[in-house]
């Protein structure tokens, strides 16, 4: 298994990580991906942007890149069902959860999960993937996705499951429960990287992905629980359309 980041370079203010969104949309049927761009003019680089993601990440080419460090530490829980998803963690300004990619600090302000896994290598994708997304003092969003393969149990996905809601709602605090995002990261932090873009509307680019070739295990029954719920929110790969896929030293 392999463990996605991905990383914005540039400011994105009507698609921040606290955004929601006006228009519904859907991952089947008439409000599906291959009619995002149709559904608003706020999304239309869903339909005509060049540098889209997910992709599948087949060849890279080793360089020289900056470093990526995590700062996390215990928090309040809140967690919703956004009709989208069945888990995301919502994270007040301020919180000091911090991603330092080179000299650039981002501050966590939700994760949450897709099943199967958006992202691919070599064609193929992985049961599930987290995304934990970040956003810079001057607006930069910052993202990061773990790629998770079936295997041993991870502790803090089943603390998530054991408050997952079950239908869309509001965010709810949870009593006396506290979350710390670092386990559902990986100690060896190299990786792939590639320009892309959001994977859900509104779609903008302007987006680095980082790929970390650690993996991460999830207890097979912990993605059958979610699939039950959310069979499959994922957006299909998206054509690389001749950009480079880098890989760190």
């Amino acid at each position: 298994m392999v463990i996605v980041l991905l990383v914005v370079t540039a400011a994105l203010p009507s698609a921040g990580p606290r955004a929601q969104w006006k228009t519904r949309w859907s991952y089947e049927g008439a409000s599906g991906p291959e009619h995002w761009g149709d559904l608003d003019p706020d999304y239309a680089a869903c339909k005509v942007g060049k540098e889209q993601s997910p992709i599948d990440i087949r060849k890279a080419k080793k360089v020289e890149l900056p470093a990526i460090r995590f700062e996390y530490k215990s928090g309040p829980l809140k967690i919703i069902n956004n009709g989208y998803t069945a888990v995301r963690v919502n994270y007040a300004p301020g919180n000091g959860n911090l991603l330092f990619v080179g000299d650039q600090r981002y501050e966590l302000t939700q994760f949450h999960f897709h099943h199967p896994s958006e992202e691919s290598i070599h064609g193929k994708p992985y049961d599930m993937v987290a995304h934990l997304m970040h956003e810079s003092s001057d607006g930069k969003v910052a993202g990061v996705a773990v790629l998770l393969k079936a295997g041993r149990a991870n502790a803090i996905i089943q603390q998530l499951w054991e408050h997952m809601p079950k239908t869309p709602g509001k965010e709810e605090l949870i009593a006396g429960a506290e979350v710390n995002p670092t386990g559902l990261l990986p100690r060896d932090t190299s990786y792939y990287t590639y320009t892309g873009s959001l994977t859900a509307p509104p779609c903008t680019e302007g987006v680095t992905w980082f790929v970390l070739r650690t993996p991460m295990d999830i207890y097979a029954g912990q993605v059958s629980e979610f699939a039950a719920l959310y069979p499959r929110d994922v957006r299909p790969v998206q054509p690389l359309n001749g950009r480079i896929v880098k890989e760190s030293q």
